[in-house]
């Protein structure tokens, strides 16, 4: 079996762009979310987000004309600008820029992603009915397709090898991984481009979760306090956006050619809930399900993982469901293993929710410190044995990593990163 490693990384995210500065403000258990400044949100349940800053607000916001010019950004939805410049910090970490064509065609792109570009949609449909039909772009299908993230780092960056987009809710960017990783094993590819990107904050996306009931109500005034994953006063979740791409690579290939090798991903598992369509079953048996197969494929027994990145949203039914799946996988773990989740910094971001949290795992296994939760002031009960790692990162080398990734339709997915 082919080894997998991970040679590069980069993200884009409501706490900073970039790797570096992401990791800075994550170990420091810091808040990116806010009120809503993309759209109004007077008459919404919910009106807080974790919205990107740009660099006009925040040095280390995103600055979207370093990743594209204004032709390209008006023909592209948020989606792609996200994935493009996360993709562009990865393949430079990386040192990977293929020239011949063997290499370009050893090299695959899978992105996954919730929704694909949302917003253009939903402004695409409002021009049509105000305005006619012939208002309409000729850019306008390719600027929201789900696929079209990786179809233009494809074309960006000349690489020809395998290329997919799983649209699976918010296993979507966890999924990618685990497919790239799989046609790497399978010897169709020596490099993979992979991850997520989401940018759907929207009136009419907000409408939908709202309508739901599955968003957070209760803090719109306290926006820094309304994403509490684990808490016993959660109330749902918060919606984010953002980008993370991972570089991965067959080992032997990394090897030659002298890249740094940051971390390997020893296991994948997927599977389905077949239960309900956005309520995980109570007991986690499906997410469960992935993780054991996540553990099988790793070779590597329930003891030897140091630090569970969660999923946990901040919803009441769905972090109960991987309470129940955390506590029957890791029964009597206690307090040597920390459990944690990132989405109580920067919110929820969908499809790129998996992809932005194994960024964080990975320097979790290179720096030896466990990225916190925030907000976590009464933890559930059913979940308070572990270690819950509240407010700001811990010290403590681990050598395995599992992270999740559960979405509506049942479908979930879990990944193994081990220090390498």
């Amino acid at each position: 079996m082919r080894r997998v490693v991970v040679t590069g990384m980069g993200v884009v995210s409501p706490v900073g762009t970039g790797v570096d500065r992401f990791w800075e403000r994550i170990t420091e258990g810091a808040n990116g979310i806010r009120r809503i400044t993309r759209f109004d949100a007077a008459d919404l349940a919910c009106q807080v987000a974790g919205e990107v800053p740009d660099v006009s607000e925040d040095p280390y916001g995103f600055d979207v004309d370093a990743v594209m010019d204004p032709k390209e950004q008006r023909r592209t939805d948020r989606f792609i600008h996200l994935a493009m410049a996360a993709t562009g910090e990865a393949l430079q970490d990386a040192g990977w820029a293929p020239q011949t064509d063997s290499e370009k065609e050893r090299t695959g792109i899978i992105i996954g992603t919730g929704v694909g570009g949302f917003p253009a949609m939903t402004a695409g449909t409002r021009l049509v009915d105000e305005k006619g039909p012939r208002r309409a772009s000729p850019f306008l299908v390719p600027s929201f397709l789900a696929n079209l993230a990786a179809g233009q780092i494809s074309i960006r960056f000349g690489l020809k090898g395998p290329l997919g987009a799983p649209v699976t809710a918010c296993a979507a960017s966890l999924q990618a991984i685990g497919d790239a990783a799989r046609l790497i094993r399978a010897g169709e590819a020596d490099v993979m481009v992979t991850g997520g990107s989401e940018a759907c904050l929207d009136r009419v996306s907000y409408a939908g979760f709202c309508a739901a009931k599955a968003m957070s109500s209760k803090r719109n005034e306290a926006p820094d306090g309304a994403s509490r994953p684990f808490d016993q006063d959660r109330d749902g979740f918060v919606m984010g956006e953002g980008a993370g791409t991972l570089i991965l690579e067959e080992y032997d290939h990394a090897r030659a050619r002298g890249a740094t090798i940051l971390a390997e991903l020893t296991g994948y598992g997927t599977s389905a809930d077949a239960y309900h369509v956005t309520a995980s079953s109570p007991d986690g048996e499906g997410g469960l399900r992935a993780m054991k197969q996540a553990l099988k494929s790793a070779g590597l027994a329930a003891s030897e993982i140091g630090y569970v990145n969660a999923h946990s949203t901040s919803t009441p039914v769905g972090d109960a469901a991987e309470i129940a799946a955390l506590t029957t996988l890791f029964e009597g773990r206690g307090k040597d293993l920390a459990v944690s989740s990132s989405k109580s910094m920067f919110g929820h971001l969908l499809g790129a929710a998996g992809a932005v949290e194994a960024v964080a795992c990975i320097q979790a296994l290179r720096t030896g410190h466990l990225p916190p939760s925030r907000n976590l002031t009464s933890p559930d009960e059913a979940i308070a044995g572990f270690e819950l790692v509240p407010d700001t990162a811990i010290k403590r080398d681990v050598s395995h990593i599992l992270t999740n990734g559960f979405g509506f339709g049942g479908v979930n997915a879990s990944a193994v990163f081990s220090r390498i």
